[in-house]
């Protein structure tokens, strides 16, 4: 819910580190959940790379969250898709990840807009929407 602080996440990222959700406050974060077999997750990548492109430099970064299965599965679809310039976690268990239904997540994508402190300031931005909330929140 808008205004409430997201909870917690601390999964393991590609190369096994646990990185909690937290470490990113202090910046607007886009709190995204998605996998490389998700099609609409792979059409609205481009967006986020966009979002990340332009906003980066001003305090904008992105915790995603993968519901994939397996590592390589993950990983190739963080290169294909140039993902690789932000947070990338997941414990690969794919709807059983433990994330699911702390924030739940019934379909992907699914995504969280956080402020520096970590509230919740818009859920499931996409595309345009994405970017429009964020020129407001930097300008």
């Amino acid at each position: 819910r808008p205004g409430t602080i997201a909870p917690e996440i601390a999964l393991p990222d590609t190369k096994g580190d646990t990185i909690k959700l937290s470490s990113t406050r202090g910046n607007i974060v886009l709190l995204d959940f998605w996998a490389a077999w998700c099609r609409p997750c792979r059409i609205e990548n481009p967006n986020l790379v966009k979002a990340y492109d332009l906003f980066h430099e001003r305090g904008f970064t992105i915790y995603q969250v993968s519901l994939d299965r397996t590592k390589d599965a993950w990983i190739t679809g963080i290169r294909e898709d140039n993902l690789g310039r932000w947070i990338h976690v997941s414990d690969l268990k794919y709807w059983k990840s433990a994330v699911v239904p702390v924030y739940n997540i019934e379909q992907i994508p699914a995504n969280f807009l956080l402020d520096k402190e970590g509230h919740i300031i818009a859920s499931n931005l996409r595309g345009e929407e994405l970017l429009n909330e964020l020129n407001q929140i930097f300008n």
